[in-house]
């Protein structure tokens, strides 16, 4: 085995690919890939402020590529799940929200990845205990030196 010292990043990769694996095979069932649900529920979470962003404004927001997110709202549009209608402000770009069907379906997706969540982190104490919010400062701490290189 690797000492510690060069194992973070396979370590990182293994954890996030078991962890996106689980959500992915956890909401399939409702027709959604891990991407599309961290892109639904990033625009939930928006909507629920009154917000009606544009693709550009959820990719930064998700932290994901712009590119990505666009074929990921063309897909999840086409399934009926959220509205792309025509940004007032820039005839270049499209207003994302959720329709009434994204709205129940990520609502429902929600609920089952917190669960899965709770089993996941169940080995250092859960979501809520103190080695989690630690392992979520270490994480946001090294996600955010990455994207300012």
């Amino acid at each position: 085995m690797s000492s510690p010292d060069v194992a973070t990043g396979r370590l990182l990769w293994q954890v996030t690919t078991l962890w996106r694996a689980a959500v992915d095979r956890a909401v399939g069932p409702l027709g959604l890939t891990h991407a599309q649900y961290s892109l639904l529920g990033s625009l939930y979470g928006l909507n629920r402020q009154g917000r009606q962003p544009s693709q550009r404004e959820l990719a930064d927001y998700a932290g994901l590529d712009p590119v990505f997110v666009s074929k990921l709202a063309k897909a999840l549009s086409a399934a009926g799940l959220i509205a792309r209608t025509d940004h007032a402000d820039d005839p270049r770009a499209f207003q994302l929200s959720l329709t009434e069907h994204g709205q129940a379906v990520v609502q429902q997706a929600i609920g089952i990845v917190h669960a899965l969540q709770a089993e996941l982190t169940a080995p250092i104490g859960g979501p809520h205990s103190a080695r989690n919010r630690e392992l979520v400062a270490t994480l946001t701490t090294l996600l955010g030196a990455a994207r300012h290189r």
